[in-house]
């Protein structure tokens, strides 16, 4: 029968069982880890060669979780109770590690995903890398919203006579020690990396293009994201974003006199509709206050030794370092689907955005950071395992009616095959 299976099975094609789960971060890791508890296997494609490859390769040195950790728990394992309550990059590696080993999840390492596309005649998901093309009825897309860094075309870039790097080739600001550096943005990463430049003795310059909410990372002896969960309990989302101004107001100020406009909306409402995180402060304020981190407005050019500004001054500068974010890369590989929109997204907001059509679903892409994540895992987890309960019920009853019928092993075998290709055919495994 090996000449059978060779047919069937082409040497670079894989049939994958259970789904396929594109992405090793902490949403495919999710994803896999539940999926497990209800016996399904899975499959993990990841493009680099370990698991939270953003987290090991593209983040600074300094960077903790914003968030205390039992926010940013996956499930079923939460953070070891010795963690701090904001675990450090490596501390969150660590657990990373622990929750794949704990859960059995083994990703297949270097495996891009060039392109996933679902083949209607044969109602199931083709998945191609560089050198295979793997099978199944269920695809998990968990690449997430920071995939890829976003770098701005400013004018001038090409003429910079210095280095400028994006936040993820940032690592420490002891490599820009003593020199005048522009940072650009002024999100969490923004920030922080303009914190860490201050204490290497160097003179960041950070530019606020638009308006932010800052707000502190605690407030009276609480956490900020704590008493954010604890009041959105209680009261609507437009009077806890007052309630939260009004607090943060109290305790760090009037952010419009550092240069830092609030926007309108506030920042509950706003991160909710637009994905744009509030600041949370872990001391860039009191230098931005003291001087030592200088706000900016907007550039207007990039020039051979520095930059020239919306307001009209011009500075010269040592490096330039992007802090701009990250986007989804879902547009560049996954074809023929209308599920996301063309920046990578779902087209469906949260809580809805988690399943598309033809076992196609996502994770990872709630704009709530991990606790979005964890409740993606769980969904998606108990939906595929009500089919896949049905399917296996259903091949179960026909392999012992082949049984009864046919004692010849090596049949029952060739026949058992054709009902997993007949389903395949009719979308059901």
């Amino acid at each position: 029968m090996g000449s059978c299976t060779e047919k069937e099975e082409p040497a670079k094609r894989v049939r994958v069982p259970g789904p396929i789960i594109v992405g090793a971060g902490p949403s495919g890791l999710a994803a896999s880890a539940c999926l497990y508890e209800h016996g399904v296997p899975s499959v993990i494609l990841e493009r680099s060669n370990c698991i939270a490859s953003l987290w090991q390769h593209k983040t600074y040195d300094r960077l903790k979780l914003h968030l205390p950790k039992k926010y940013c728990a996956l499930p079923l394992l939460g953070f070891p109770e010795h963690f701090p309550m904001y675990p450090t990059r490596d501390q969150f590696i660590s657990y990373m590690e622990s929750y794949a080993a704990h859960f059995s999840i083994q990703p297949r390492f270097n495996q891009s995903v060039q392109s996933a596309e679902f083949d209607s005649s044969r109602g199931f998901w083709r998945v191609k890398t560089h050198d295979l093309e793997y099978i199944s009825r269920w695809l998990i897309v968990a690449t997430g919203e920071n995939a890829e860094p976003v770098i701005p075309e400013i004018v001038g870039m090409e003429r910079f006579r210095g280095p400028i790097v994006h936040t993820t080739a940032y690592k420490s600001g002891s490599d820009f020690a003593n020199q005048k550096v522009l940072v650009v943005g002024c999100g969490n990463s923004g920030m922080e990396v303009s914190l860490d430049l201050c204490r290497h003795s160097a003179v960041p310059h950070m530019v606020v293009r638009n308006t932010v909410h800052v707000l502190p990372r605690e407030m009276f002896g609480f956490s900020t994201f704590g008493i954010i969960m604890a009041l959105l309990r209680w009261f609507p989302l437009k009077l806890v974003d007052r309630l939260l101004l009004l607090a943060a107001n109290f305790t760090i100020g009037n952010t419009d006199q550092l240069g830092l406009h609030r926007p309108k909306t506030g920042p509950i409402e706003l991160k909710n509709v637009t994905g744009k995180t509030p600041v949370l402060d872990v001391g860039a304020l009191s230098q931005i206050k003291s001087g030592k981190i200088k706000v900016m407005e907007g550039v207007r050019e990039i020039t051979r030794n520095g930059a020239k500004f919306m307001d009209g001054q011009e500075k010269e500068f040592d490096s330039i370092i992007l802090a701009t974010g990250y986007k989804s890369n879902v547009p560049t590989w996954l074809k023929g689907c209308g599920f996301f929109t063309k920046d990578g997204m779902p087209q469906t907001p949260f809580p809805n955005g988690w399943k598309g059509e033809n076992g196609l679903y996502t994770v990872g892409f709630t704009r709530r950071g991990l606790l979005g994540t964890a409740s993606d895992a769980v969904r998606i987890a108990n939906d595929v395992a009500d089919q896949w309960r049905t399917i296996k019920d259903c091949c179960n009853s026909h392999i012992i009616l082949l049984k009864n019928r046919n004692k010849n092993k090596l049949v029952v075998e060739e026949e058992v095959d054709d009902l997993d290709q007949r389903n395949i055919n009719r979308g059901l495994g």
